[in-house]
C-alpha cells in the first residue's frame, strides 16, 4: 500500500477573468517576482490559456498521485480571490488541513498548485507531515520511471534545479531518505550540505547531457545518410502512445495506464502500404503546466520531435477533457517550434466509446483530417498507416513500368521487397512490371525502365 496523501485543490478563478484575473494568477506562481523571460513560452501559455476547472484539475491530480504510488486519504478544496503570499491557502485553511492530515494519519500533503520557496517553508512548519507541490510530484513520477542513463540524468537535473532555491528549512523532507513520494532521485542530505556542491553537480549534469545531445545528433546524421524519414508520436500523458507504438511496430515497449510511463524515446522501423520504410519514435507525454525545468532538461529527448517529418498527435477520444489536453500539447509543440510540421490527429481508445458514438467518429474523422483508431484492438491501424503514407513528402511514391530479365533475380527480389507490383507479364526471358514505389528505389532501377517512362 502506498503512502497516505491529503490532496489540496486551489481555485483562484474567483479572482476574475481577463487581464486582472491573469495578473492575479500570475502572482500565485513561484516565479512571479522574476523577469517574464525566466519562464519558457510553453509554460506561460499553459498557465494563462484555457484550463480545467478546479474540480477537474483535482481529478487529474489524483491520477498523478496514483502514478506516484500514493493512496488518496482525503481531499480539500480552497477557493480564494487571490493567493495568500505566505501559505497560498490562508492560515484558517492551513489549520483545517492540519486537522484532516492528523485524523487520517497522512504521510504527506500534496498541493495541486506550485508553491514558492516561502510558502513551502511556512506550510512545512505548520503542518504535521511532508508537503509537496504539483511540480515536485511530477518530478517524482519522472524519477520513478527513468530507465536509461539519459533519462536519469535529465530527471536529476530537473529535480536539483527545482529544489536548489527551496533548501532552507527543509527539515522534514531532508530527514527522510528515499522510499517515499518526493524523495526519489538525489539524496536529500547531499542537497542540504552545500549549495555550491549542488551547483557543481548541476553543471556536471548539463555537460553530460550535452554529450548525450552530441551523440544523438551524430546518430541522426547517420540515419539521414539513408533516406528513412522519422514519424514522431506526441500527445498528452496516458493518451495511449506506447500502446499504439507497440501495435504498429510489434515492439514490447512498456505500456501502462499510469502517467509518464514512457520517458526515454524509442525508435522502430515500420513499413507503410507503399512499401516505404519509416522510423516511428515514441516520446514522453505532455501535461498541463509541465514544469519548465523538465521542458529544459528533456531538450535532448524532445529533439526527436523537432527532427521528425510527420507528427502523430495521439488524443484519448474517450477522455472528457480531450480538447483541453489537445490545446496543452499544441502549446508545447509551439515552444518546440514544430507546429508547422505535417500533423495527423489520431483519435485513440475508440473501443471505450459506445457503438453509435464510435461509428459516427470513424465516419466523420477523415473529413477533419483525423484518424480514429483503437491501439488495443487494432481497429483503424490500416487507415493510420495510409494517412502517414499520404503525409510524407520525402522520397515520394512514383509509378513506373519496368522490363527486367528473369536472370536478374536480385533485382526482382528488391522490387518485390520495396515496391507494390500492380501488374506482371512474362515476355520471353523478361518480366514486364507495372510498379509503384519510393522514387529513390525507382531511380536505382532506371536501366530497366521502359522507353517513354
Amino acid at each position: 500500500m502506498g503512502e497516505k496523501a491529503v490532496l489540496v485543490g486551489v481555485d483562484l478563478s474567483s479572482g476574475g477573468t481577463g487581464a486582472r484575473g491573469a495578473a492575479q494568477r500570475a502572482a500565485s506562481r513561484p516565479d512571479a517576482g522574476e523577469p517574464e523571460t525566466a519562464v519558457p513560452a510553453s509554460v506561460r501559455l499553459a498557465q494563462s490559456g484555457p484550463d480545467l476547472n478546479a474540480e477537474e484539475s483535482l481529478e487529474e491530480f489524483k491520477e498523478l498521485v496514483r502514478s506516484a504510488g500514493g493512496e488518496v486519504a482525503a481531499e480539500l478544496m480552497q477557493r480564494r480571490a487571490r493567493p495568500d503570499p505566505a501559505t497560498l491557502v490562508g492560515s484558517g485553511k492551513v489549520e483545517e488541513i492540519a486537522g484532516v492530515a492528523a485524523s487520517v494519519n497522512a504521510d504527506l500533503i500534496l498541493f495541486d498548485h506550485n508553491l514558492s520557496p516561502t510558502q513551502l517553508r511556512n506550510l512545512e512548519a505548520a503542518l504535521p507531515c511532508r508537503v509537496l507541490d504539483r511540480t515536485q510530484l511530477i518530478l517524482d513520477i519522472f524519477a520513478r520511471h527513468a530507465r536509461t542513463r539519459e533519462g536519469q540524468l535529465q530527471v536529476e537535473l530537473a529535480q536539483l534545479e527545482y529544489m536548489l532555491p527551496r533548501l532552507a528549512g527543509r527539515g522534514k523532507s531532508m530527514s527522510q531518505l528515499g522510499g517515499g513520494i518526493g524523495t526519489r532521485g538525489p539524496g536529500e542530505t547531499k542537497l542540504e550540505t552545500d549549495r555550491r556542491r549542488i551547483q557543481r553537480r548541476i553543471d556536471h549534469l548539463k555537460e553530460e547531457l550535452e554529450d548525450v545531445r552530441r551523440v544523438r545528433k551524430q546518430q541522426r546524421q547517420r540515419r539521414e545518410a539513408v533516406p528513412v524519414p522519422t514519424v514522431a508520436l506526441v500527445g498528452y500523458t496516458n493518451a495511449g502512445k506506447s500502446t499504439l507504438f507497440n501495435a504498429v511496430t510489434g515492439a514490447h515497449v512498456l505500456q501502462s495506464s499510469r502517467m509518464f510511463a514512457t520517458l526515454d524515446p524509442k525508435l522502430r522501423a515500420i513499413e507503410l502500404p507503399s512499401r516505404r520504410k519509416v522510423l516511428l519514435s515514441d516520446t514522453v507525454g505532455f501535461i498541463r503546466n509541465l514544469p519548465h525545468t523538465l521542458v529544459t532538461s528533456f531538450r535532448a529527448t524532445l529533439e526527436e520531435v523537432a527532427q521528425a517529418e510527420v507528427l502523430l498527435h495521439v488524443l484519448d477520444a474517450a477522455a472528457p477533457y480531450s480538447e483541453e489536453q489537445k490545446t496543452q500539447v499544441e502549446k508545447v509543440l509551439g515552444e518546440l517550434e514544430v507546429l508547422t510540421k505535417p500533423r495527423i490527429e489520431v483519435l485513440n481508445k475508440i473501443d471505450l466509446l459506445g457503438e453509435a458514438e464510435r461509428e459516427k467518429l470513424v465516419e466523420h474523422a477523415p473529413a477533419r483530417g483525423e484518424v480514429a483508431v483503437s491501439a488495443r484492438t487494432g481497429e483503424g491501424l490500416d487507415r493510420l498507416l495510409a494517412a502517414i503514407d499520404a503525409a510524407l513528402h520525402s522520397d515520394p511514391v512514383v509509378e513506373a513500368e519496368l522490363l527486367v530479365p528473369q536472370q536478374e533475380g536480385g533485382t526482382l527480389a528488391a522490387i518485390e521487397a520495396g515496391m507494390v507490383v500492380r501488374s506482371r507479364e512474362y515476355e520471353g526471358e523478361a518480366v514486364r512490371l507495372l510498379v509503384s514505389g519510393p522514387a529513390s528505389l525507382v531511380g536505382r532501377l532506371r536501366r530497366f525502365r521502359v522507353q517513354g517512362e
